[in-house]
């Protein structure tokens, strides 16, 4: 297990040395009574987990999405089922990431390494969506260019929705590196995974792993990091 106090030092570490402030002027928590606004919202109650490994954020939201449906399965079960690809990126100018492995098919990098240094990164939307059907939910709908009213239309009729962004938000320059097996991925340093619980006209309720908490964002915001990844989510139904 690692601490949070490390999970979250390894991340504001990046994003401190790239010149970014943290979005926390956009994030509201959730109150007492659940309103956001003046209109009320739609939630879901998909319990709030925190992510045991310093870069296993991916997992972590995809077992928030399977405890939602009474499934619980450990992180570390989940996990070892990514077949991490522990290799070190072939690095390029302006600390730009020319090759490394590819997040389609493993988890790239070492789970409990640095997301700037590199020396980890993550894993992407087939690894989860394999998982997320193995463990009880062959319904579940997974890849890129989803329009954010399907994500909205989705989480409306209850069904919680994992997404691809950046790391509480804060936009950071992206990148795209080529696959030892030659596929091209998109990457950014702040790379994260949360679950959306919510939704209301303007925004939509996250539960991010990263420090087990539970808030809303403006839809515009989030909009903009979904973008960020090619619209990436997996829909838990």
């Amino acid at each position: 297990m690692v601490h949070m106090r490390s999970v979250v030092a390894t991340r504001r570490q990046f994003l401190t040395a790239a010149g970014v402030a943290l979005a926390g002027a956009v994030l509201t928590s959730t109150t007492a009574s659940g309103a956001v606004g003046t209109a009320t919202p739609v939630t879901i109650p998909v319990p709030v987990y925190q992510q045991s490994m310093v870069l296993d954020c991916e997992t972590a939201a995809l077992q928030q999405g399977l405890a939602f449906y009474g499934i619980f399965v450990s992180q570390p079960t989940l996990f070892a089922q990514e077949n991490a690809d522990p290799r070190l990126p072939v690095m390029g100018a302006n600390h730009t990431v020319l090759r490394w492995g590819n997040p389609y098919t493993n988890f790239v990098g070492y789970v409990n390494g640095s997301d700037w240094t590199p020396t980890g990164f993550g894993v992407y939307w087939p690894v989860i969506l394999d998982l997320a059907r193995k463990y009880g939910l062959p319904n579940a709908i997974g890849g890129e260019a989803f329009a954010p009213s399907r994500i909205y239309s989705e989480l409306a009729a209850g069904h919680p929705v994992q997404v691809w962004i950046e790391t509480r938000f804060a936009r950071v320059p992206l990148g795209t590196w080529t696959a030892w097996d030659g596929t091209q991925v998109r990457y950014s340093y702040a790379e994260h995974s949360v679950t959306l619980s919510g939704d209301s006209p303007t925004q939509v309720r996250v539960n991010d792993v990263l420090n087990a908490t539970q808030y809303w964002v403006d839809k515009a915001l989030f909009e903009a990091n979904f973008a960020d990844f090619n619209n990436m989510a997996v829909i838990f139904q």
